[in-house]
């Protein structure tokens, strides 16, 4: 239900925002720099037309240019979306911010039975669950083949980090529940709620629900910098693939043009009240609950080149970051899926509120922008920003390829490098309590492992030292290889399967280090082998 207004309209003027004079020779150079395919950019003044900017090509290789209308991945700047339904659910007095969940959702389980009588709506949204860092993220990254009500019910069996709000940690997992939160008191899905409660309203006729767009739509393919260990040190190229995260899609499904994107800041100045057509979606109230930060993050220092922008304070809010821009407090958030990156910017003192959003896994080339854009709204001195990201790019892929090259040239312990059993000793079937099912066999070429959910984690272990494998994914757009190894009983046999990211720069999401396999000959004896 939208809410009817009775107080000031907004209406938006002839006059357009003002984006520096130089921005397309700055998009330019940060094209130039970080080798970025597309790109759009929208910037909103409140009672001003936006200013929308689009630039390059939509797939590298092809002639078909970005436009307004292209689509760009949202990333995690969808939750900004689920959060405004929720908030709408309040306005409404079908739900509460400090409401309990599983009185919502019966079925909804934590770990412990603690967290999970007293999980709020509001915690659901804040990162403060106890969850570690990512945790659960491989149950959708990358594409895997369960249903969002199957994640769910695994979310009972990953144990916590931290004790119950006790912290920070960004997770994914709660944003999935908060999605079946809202299909549950609307009684339709999340992807019909958001159409007709924001999309339909704002007209946002070329935004999509699903993370994936049929064949030749006007969207921006996804691109990243491939190489054989870290992933951003290789030349930019087009990704084999869309992968589909919607089985995650509260948490970040979203595909917008940015006209559309335009269109979302457009609300958000309005504080709820959407200038054009005079009617507000959720209460100013509601705006400032979604601004209003909640846990905070502890502050770390910037790399030197970066020293400027060094936050004084971060905090998470409900969808969004808040924190401080060389003094100014400014709401935020980023998003990111394999191959694109987006990023949402609000200056609420100065009424201002950008967004840019491209088609290649580059957060510098949008933290240039958004730099350069702060500075100009805010009426600062704006110093080589392009210059310092990347040089601190460059440096962070220095590090880790230098730990990756210590790694590969220690020389093994005293006493031989292994493995301490025959190669069919390790095959077998092997079971996680989250995650669920993996396979090892035994080849002509040695062992191979396989995810039973997750198609792409499919390929060779090779022996490192000890009873320690690595993988070698066949897909190796993936980039992002595990360590495997194996624990054994006193008698020789497998107790336990661990995993960890290779690369040292690893994505959060790619949490092998939270799985815990077991032999399924072990757990067959107990019953625990089966989803």
């Amino acid at each position: 239900m939208r809410i009817a207004i009775a107080a000031t309209v907004l209406v938006v003027a002839s006059a357009h925002a003002a984006p520096p004079s130089d921005l397309d020779r700055y998009v330019k150079r940060v094209f130039d720099t970080f080798e970025t395919p597309g790109m759009a950019i929208t910037i909103v003044e409140r009672g001003k037309a936006p200013v929308v900017r689009t630039y390059g090509v939509r797939r590298m290789g092809e002639a078909a240019k970005v436009d307004e209308q292209t689509m760009f991945s949202m990333g995690s700047t969808t939750k900004a979306f689920t959060s405004a339904v929720l908030a709408m659910l309040v306005d409404e007095g079908k739900l509460s911010w400090d409401g309990k969940v599983v009185d919502l959702l019966p079925g909804f389980r934590m770990y412990d039975p603690y967290t999970s009588s007293e999980m709020t709506v509001r915690d659901l949204l804040v990162h403060r669950s106890g969850l570690g860092l990512g945790a659960g993220d491989l149950l959708f990254v990358p594409e895997t083949t369960l249903t969002r009500a199957q994640i769910v019910e695994k979310l009972r069996y990953i144990k916590p980090a931290t004790s119950f709000r006790s912290g920070y940690a960004y997770d994914n997992m709660l944003y999935v529940v908060a999605g079946q939160l809202i299909e549950a008191i609307c009684k339709d899905t999340w992807e019909n709620v958001v159409r007709q409660r924001i999309l339909a309203p704002l007209q946002m006729e070329h935004t999509t629900t699903s993370s994936t767009t049929p064949s030749g739509a006007n969207k921006g393919w996804p691109h990243a910098r491939v190489s054989t260990e870290i992933r951003g040190a290789g030349p930019m190229t087009p990704l084999p693939k869309q992968m589909s995260f919607d089985n995650s899609a509260p948490a970040g499904s979203l595909n917008a043009s940015i006209a559309d994107v335009a269109r979302w800041l457009e609300l958000q100045l309005g504080r709820g009240l959407d200038p054009r057509s005079n009617v507000r979606l959720f209460s100013e109230a509601q705006s400032r609950e979604m601004w209003t930060g909640q846990t905070l993050i502890p502050v770390a220092q910037n790399p030197k080149p970066l020293a400027l922008a060094q936050a004084n304070f971060r905090a998470y809010a409900l969808g969004w970051g808040y924190s401080d821009y060389r003094g100014q407090p400014i709401v935020s958030h980023g998003g990111g899926v394999l191959g694109s990156v987006a990023l949402v910017v609000i200056i609420p003192g100065k009424d201002v509120a950008f967004a840019m959003m491209t088609n290649a896994e580059e957060t510098a080339a949008l933290a240039a922008i958004q730099y350069r854009l702060l500075d100009h709204y805010l009426g600062l001195s704006s110093p080589d920003w392009i210059g310092a990201l990347n040089d601190v790019r460059k440096s962070r892929i220095a590090k880790g390829q230098e730990i990756l090259a210590a790694a590969a040239t220690a020389a093994p312990a005293q006493g031989g490098n292994g493995p301490s059993l025959s190669l069919e000793k390790y095959a077998g079937s092997y079971r996680d309590d989250w995650y669920g099912g993996v396979t090892i066999e035994n080849g002509g070429d040695g062992l191979s492992i396989r995810f039973e959910h997750t198609p792409a984690f499919s390929g060779k272990l090779e022996h490192v030292q000890y009873d320690t494998f690595r993988t070698r994914w066949t897909d190796r757009t993936l980039t992002e290889d595990a360590y495997v190894t194996f624990s054994l009983q006193p008698d020789g046999s497998i107790a336990t399967m661990t995993m960890k990211a290779i690369s040292p720069l690893a994505d959060f999401s790619f949490d092998f280090q939270d799985l815990l396999f077991k032999p399924c000959g072990m757990l067959a004896r107990v019953g625990h082998c089966r989803e």
